[in-house]
């Protein structure tokens, strides 16, 4: 699909990271975190102690880690919700968890659970952590060990991990759907649909010795954003109209929606891109949607009216009743009241 620039934002400073809030952006740069809508306009800006190094979002809520600490920002406002938490070496990566809730990776070797208020609920000793992966349910966590192996974790009243397979992984995506973008050692790129136990299928996706950096899962397949800062679409891996001709597009990749997706450059350069294609298929999912609504709305009113007519009928005010059966175009009942009228 064609996908573009639909419009850009630069940044005063180097960005550390940006994250989705809902369908709006968020980018730190410096000690500043700022709140963009789809369309790049300020919402909030906020000032910091420390820069940001990872973020997400959930439920109303941003979680945020910055120097040692981890911090819950409202995202209507950016204002800091409780106190925060902070760790010996730092958190080193964030997720949401299903359900509410958080869960951090530590530069220790834990796996560092909060609730939603960012209240510590356990750790687990995972022995390192590469990289969070995603979450199965509310209990089983699936992450990147240091060694490059994907393991799992059972969050539950007993603790418990176990290796997904011995194979070594060179990059993981996000879970997304299901499904995960893996490098293996000899440079090819997989996709998998991983279970607590292994794999409900893996396949390889591309052979062209590809360098991820950055992965999203958009409406029309898997985005990878290489090292060489160029976009590769993996559903058109035989097809080059696929990929975006540019080479320096940046060096962090999200997505905000089903048809759009944002790339960023560390020197402060933030693009939005947007699938003609798939805008309108959402917008014809909208306008489908709306009338729905709109039809129970006018059900709803008919039904209202013929309500009062039958009140107006029932009191003896024929002339009213008459009004709005005529209104609804139930002309059987009009034709019976002036009926009634005539003496008939």
């Amino acid at each position: 699909m064609s996908w573009s620039v639909s419009h850009s934002w630069q940044s005063p400073s180097i960005i550390s990271t940006i994250c989705s809030v809902g369908e709006d952006l968020l980018v730190a740069y410096g000690l500043e975190v700022e709140l963009l809508d789809s369309e790049g306009r300020t919402r909030w800006r906020k000032s910091l102690p420390f820069k940001i190094h990872a973020a997400t979002y959930d439920s109303g809520k941003i979680g945020i880690l910055c120097g040692h600490g981890f911090h819950i920002l409202n995202a209507s406002d950016g204002k800091q919700l409780g106190e925060g938490r902070s760790t010996d070496g730092g958190f080193s990566d964030i997720m949401k968890r299903p359900g509410g809730g958080w869960i951090l990776s530590c530069r220790e070797g834990y796996l560092h659970i909060f609730n939603g208020e960012g209240r510590g609920l356990k750790r687990l000793d995972s022995g390192g952590v590469r990289r969070l992966v995603g979450w199965f349910d509310r209990e089983h966590l699936l992450w990147q060990d240091q060694d490059g192996k994907l393991r799992c974790a059972r969050l539950a009243n007993n603790d418990s991990q176990r290796l997904l397979e011995d194979r070594i992984w060179s990059w993981v995506s996000r879970m997304s759907g299901g499904r995960i973008l893996l490098q293996s050692a000899d440079g090819m790129l997989w996709e998998g649909t991983p279970h607590p136990y292994g794999w409900d299928g893996i396949e390889t996706v591309d052979t062209r010795s590809l360098e991820p950096l950055a992965a999203h899962r958009a409406g029309d397949g898997w985005w990878v954003l290489s090292i060489e800062g160029e976009l590769h679409n993996m559903s058109n891996v035989n097809d080059q109209d696929g990929d975006v001709a540019n080479s320096n597009l940046g060096d962090m990749l999200i997505g905000l929606a089903a048809d759009k997706i944002v790339t960023a450059k560390r020197d402060g350069l933030v693009r939005f891109w947007q699938s003609p294609e798939l805008a309108n298929l959402r917008r014809v999912e909208i306008q489908m949607k709306v009338a729905e609504v709109q039809m129970a709305s006018d059900w709803e009113e008919r039904r209202r009216i013929f309500q009062r007519a039958c009140v107006a009928e029932d009191e003896g005010r024929i002339s009213l009743a008459i009004e709005l059966y005529e209104s609804l175009g139930r002309s059987s009942d009009v034709n019976r009241l002036l009926a009634k009228q005539r003496g008939d």
